[in-house]
């Protein structure tokens, strides 16, 4: 069982949901650096913008926070709890597990949120604990790119010039062990860009904290049309999700200097139907991944051999449940942080959307929570 072989890698005990906190929440200053960007007009902000059931007063126990506006980004804390990037309006939350109500951090300056543009990914440094940077990808009005900031400081520019469409922005990021950063980006509706070696569209990128090449080049993988999430399994995979133009959404493994551009000669992990799929979010540990999708409104799970390959076929859960499912993290207790994106001008969305979840993963996909 799926649930089962995942808890044995990731779980040091079922039944608590592993929040302790160790002290209040202070981020670390750092000043103001300049800021990323010309100043674009923002999405408002709704009038009462994040409304999280509070602990032990009724109401789904897997929703940590509702109320929000497209949450995109997700990182988790080492204290178990999370900060979440809203697409539609740059804004930062810090959320809980306990069901606490969520907190305004900041709004990021210089978002651009047309198309399908805006806040894309978070990603904590990996020195965190001492510098306290948050690293993001988002739209301006003339580029994507990569920024880094202090909680409540200017983002400073990392990586820019990644090119900007109306769709197929990208917006995966992941440090992966030995610290470089991968960045996901799309090809604006061009495939010309993607197969481009000299254009940043359509690529993973793997860089330093400072946005320089750890390589000749910053492109490590080329050929995609829209990497939207990337994981890493810990040990030696790294993973990407790519949306298609005409055909099933992709997993793959991505490997240095890897054309993924069909035809090609290394097939996917695993192939979702286009009605199944609109991968937004990928989690990878012990010998599964957990993919996000929101045209399928389910988590699809995978069980994966050492080569990263997959063994069976997926599964799924959560299925219409909580509408259209996006970013996906595992955090060191086991459970999946999830967020929908209902509000994002294509779902429908309810009253209290759009949600971030937390949850155990099923004993076996399909079924309820552990």
């Amino acid at each position: 069982m799926f649930g089962v072989l995942l808890a044995g890698a990731l779980l040091s005990g079922c039944g608590d949901d592993g929040y302790h906190p160790v002290g209040p929440f202070r981020p670390l200053p750092e000043g103001a650096p300049p800021e990323v960007g010309p100043p674009t007009s923002q999405a408002p902000i709704p009038g009462d913008p994040a409304q999280p059931e509070s602990g032990g007063d009724g109401g789904d126990p897997s929703v940590v926070a509702s109320g929000l506006n497209v949450p995109t980004g997700l990182v988790v804390l080492s204290d178990g709890s999370a900060i979440v990037g809203e697409r539609e309006t740059g804004r930062l939350l810090h959320v809980f597990p306990d069901r606490s109500p969520a907190k305004e951090l900041m709004t990021v300056p210089g978002v651009d949120t047309a198309g399908d543009g805006g806040l894309l990914g978070l990603a904590l440094s990996p020195t965190y604990l001492e510098d306290g940077l948050l690293y993001a990808y988002l739209s301006t009005a003339t580029d994507n790119r990569v920024v880094r900031f202090p909680l409540g400081g200017t983002p400073n520019p990392v990586l820019t010039g990644i090119p900007r469409g109306e769709t197929d922005n990208g917006g995966a990021l992941l440090f992966g062990p030995d610290g470089a950063l991968f960045v996901g980006t799309g090809d604006t509706g061009n495939p010309a860009l993607a197969a481009d070696p000299n254009s940043l569209a359509g690529k993973v990128l793997r860089i330093d904290v400072f946005g320089r090449a750890l390589g000749a080049t910053p492109v490590y993988s080329r050929g995609h049309r829209d990497v939207t999430a990337l994981c890493h399994d810990g040990a030696d995979t790294l993973y990407a999700t790519d949306a298609t133009l005409d055909g099933p959404d992709e997993l793959n493994t991505i490997t240095d200097g890897g054309d993924y551009a069909a035809p090609r000669g290394t097939a996917p992990v695993a192939e979702i139907r286009a009605d199944e799929g609109g991968l937004g979010g990928c989690a990878a540990a012990g010998g599964g991944v957990f993919l996000g999708a929101m045209d399928g409104q389910r988590v699809h799970a995978l069980l994966v051999d050492d080569s990263g390959a997959a063994t069976g076929d997926p599964e799924e859960f959560l299925t219409g449940e909580y509408g259209r499912l996006r970013t996906v993290v595992l955090d060191p207790e086991g459970a999946l942080w999830i967020t929908t994106s209902n509000r994002d001008g294509i779902g429908t969305p309810g009253e209290d959307d759009d949600k971030v979840l937390r949850i155990q993963p099923p004993s076996t996909a399909g079924n309820s929570p552990l």
